[in-house]
């Protein structure tokens, strides 16, 4: 099967914004501003680790509203998106006594209506990106190589981070980015959030769930250096690490990290 016979998903013709929600704050062509709790606008470069993407073949997992998509595709990449539809259930963290399936069917309402906002930007951006509707689990080999990967903000939410990403890079030749939200308060709370930026390098990770206040789809706080062994153990030992304030979550500035790793083991077949 080649890439162009694969079977992505068809296009949705959505009629306007009242069928769609975002997850971006964005700038949508004969639209106008729509918004979303993450506002990436000029901080685009920073989450894409300021890597050359022209030319680029680029598997992004979760991709959203799409800002990122569509800025890459504005790059000269191309693109390939793979997310979740109302076909797929999210990594439901299992509380006791919480009505799983009733969550999970209000989960579907949104990622239709989130589905819905994608494609209503992809058409008014006349995007020639691809969208694959499935498990990051599960990625088919059909769909091909990359040279790049973007993983922006989806590990902290999937119950295995390290077998996506297992699954991710195995399909990547080159370059690897990762981009998570920093949570000092999270990590050993004797670290100054300053003395983690400077160079203190814990590989560790935070269970997030508490029943006090339960978070369904969050399960993890990363250090960046946790993410580090992450792609070194698979072969991306080149790395640069970014940290930056520029995104905006629910209208308060937010600190982020981005790595790049670069492959530097060659990938097995």
């Amino acid at each position: 099967m080649s890439n162009s016979d694969f079977p992505y998903a068809t296009p949705r013709a959505i009629s306007g914004v009242d069928e769609c929600s975002f997850y971006h704050t964005m700038e949508i062509p004969g639209i106008g501003t729509v918004e979303g709790l993450w506002d990436l606008r000029g901080a685009e470069e920073l989450f894409l680790g300021r890597v050359d993407l022209a030319g680029k073949r680029v598997l992004e997992i979760g991709p959203a509203s799409g800002a990122l998509s569509f800025f890459m595709e504005q790059k000269g990449a191309e693109v390939v998106a793979l997310d979740l539809d109302e076909h797929q259930d999210w990594d439901v963290v299992p509380y006791a006594g919480v009505d799983y399936q009733g969550w999970q069917r209000e989960r579907r309402s949104r990622l239709t209506s989130l589905n819905n906002g994608f494609w209503l930007a992809h058409r008014a951006h006349d995007s020639r990106t691809r969208v694959l509707y499935g498990s990051v689990y599960a990625i088919p080999p059909e769909v091909g190589r990359f040279d790049i990967a973007l993983l922006s903000c989806v590990l902290l939410h999937l119950r295995d981070p390290f077998l996506a990403l297992q699954k991710t890079a195995a399909l990547v030749d080159d370059t690897v980015i990762i981009t998570e939200t920093f949570y000092p308060h999270f990590m050993l709370n004797f670290f100054s959030e300053a003395a983690m930026r400077i160079g203190i390098h814990l590989p560790v990770s935070a269970f997030i769930p508490r029943t006090q206040r339960p978070e369904m789809g969050t399960w993890w706080g990363l250090t960046p250096e946790v993410i580090r062994r992450f792609l070194e153990v698979l072969g991306f030992s080149d790395q640069r690490t970014i940290y930056h304030y520029r995104a905006r979550h629910q209208g308060r500035r937010q600190l982020m990290y981005t790595i790049v790793g670069r492959r530097t083991t060659q990938a097995e077949t």
